[in-house]
């Protein structure tokens, strides 16, 4: 279903289908079974339509909260941010201009940064988040008990029906039901195989804490990291010196109940399936939920994640015509006079002009290689900077705004000046 929130007649008949398909499925297909009393075994039991109901219920409160409960948002009173906003700091959002938490990312549907976003749903109209995760799992599961409830009711019917062939078809039900019972049977098969993979995948997401953007980053990192002493040797940092492709584990994986009750908001199993309970939520203090998660100390050092994207660092290193601004000597040289500072300017002209030509000539050099290298160093600027997943799925598939992913190479002298009062933490390490 990737993509699909692209296609603006999806978007704004998403959440009406998906009633129209919850009505369809539970009260046409009772109708059938009470309007046909030659439909074998006969109306439900009082006991069967209570449970079956019940479920209805639970799966329409689950899936009205799913799609009207607020994704979650940051919000920074202060202009300046001190040390303590480290662990905010390592990361900046170009399209919300304002630091963007650890798991946070920008959705381009919701055009804002989304804590713990796990994907932009079309059938929702919202984000999978760190606040409607809880909704949208007790959709996916009061769905599918439903669904599995409905799949009892037609078995018996069809089994009734498998018993009787022999009998004349003037004994047995009306052309209605069999219409009715066939579309709703077709309906149900396709409906339930949907609802069971994405109930699954999310079940495991659960577990392990890992959302589906996370788990396209940790297969791009394994990916990576197997190539890395092939792929990579020609990257260097600022200083010039050979960048090393570092292991990284998935850091928030602390534990499988400790995972489950952090994604519900509460260690009390009773309110994980309560269609009524509550939800996390994004706290106000910069150290609380949303902001900071915990991690299981496997790595060297925490706020190692996401791992580093050597693709990405390629492309900005590649990139022809364009240099790499040097902030540290952009905010040395402020201040000076007109004359220093047209001195300085032309001496990192000058230092771009020889970047630039190295550059050039190892391009030059490397050409066939990365050529043959392009299945898997494509230049789509779509594909998570130019690796998909195996299923051909990439961070825009699930509404994350890759643009603000990207390193802001274009950041005024002012907004520098107001990084560095806030003692530095937004330059990389």
């Amino acid at each position: 279903m990737a993509g699909l929130s692209d296609a603006p007649f999806i978007e704004a008949l998403a959440v009406p289908a998906v009633c129209a398909l919850i009505a369809f499925l539970s009260y046409f297909t009772q109708y059938v079974f009470h309007a046909d009393p030659d439909l074998l075994p006969g109306p439900p039991s009082r006991a069967e339509t209570v449970v079956f109901n019940t479920l209805l219920l639970c799966l329409w409160i689950s899936y009205f909260r799913a799609v009207t409960v607020d994704p979650g948002r940051y919000v920074f009173e202060e202009q300046v941010l001190d040390a303590s906003d480290s662990d905010s700091g390592r990361r900046w959002c170009k399209k919300c201009q304002a630091p963007k938490p650890p798991r946070a990312h920008h959705c381009r549907h919701c055009r804002r940064c989304i804590p713990k976003m796990d994907h932009h749903c079309p059938w929702t109209r919202n984000c999978v988040s760190m606040t409607t995760f809880p909704h949208f799992l007790r959709f996916l599961l009061y769905a599918n008990l439903s669904l599995w409830t409905l799949g009892h009711l037609l078995w018996q019917r069809f089994l009734a029906l498998w018993h009787a062939r022999h009998m004349p078809s003037h004994l047995g039900p009306s052309l209605f039901g069999l219409v009715g019972l066939s579309a709703s049977a077709l309906t149900w098969s396709v409906t339930s195989l949907l609802l069971g993979l994405m109930l699954f995948g999310t079940l495991k997401s659960w577990a392990l804490n890992r959302t589906s953007i996370e788990e396209l980053e940790q297969d791009r990192h394994e990916a990576n990291f197997r190539n890395g002493a092939r792929d990579w040797w020609d990257l260097t940092g600022p200083d010039g010196e050979r960048l090393q492709l570092e292991h990284v584990e998935f850091p928030y994986d602390v534990g499988f109940f400790a995972n489950m009750a952090q994604a519900m908001g509460t260690s009390n199993v009773l309110l994980w399936f309560f269609p009524l309970a509550g939800n996390p939520r994004v706290s106000k203090s910069r150290t609380g939920p949303g902001w900071t998660w915990e991690e299981n100390g496997f790595n060297r050092k925490e706020g190692m994640w996401p791992p580093v994207n050597p693709e990405k660092l390629r492309r900005s290193q590649r990139e022809m015509g364009v240099s790499r601004r040097d902030y540290e000597r952009e905010l040395e040289d402020y201040g000076l006079s007109t004359e220093e500072q047209v001195e300085a300017f032309r001496r990192r002209q000058a230092e771009d002009f020889r970047r630039r030509n190295r550059n050039l000539m190892a391009e030059l050099e490397e050409v066939d290689v990365y050529r043959q290298e392009g299945d898997r160093a494509s230049d789509d600027e779509g594909s998570l900077f130019g690796w998909t997943h195996a299923g051909s799925d990439s961070l825009a598939d699930y509404g994350v705004d890759e643009d603000a992913e990207e390193e802001d190479e274009d950041v005024p002298l002012s907004e520098l000046l107001r990084r560095r009062r806030g003692n530095g933490i937004y330059f990389d390490e």
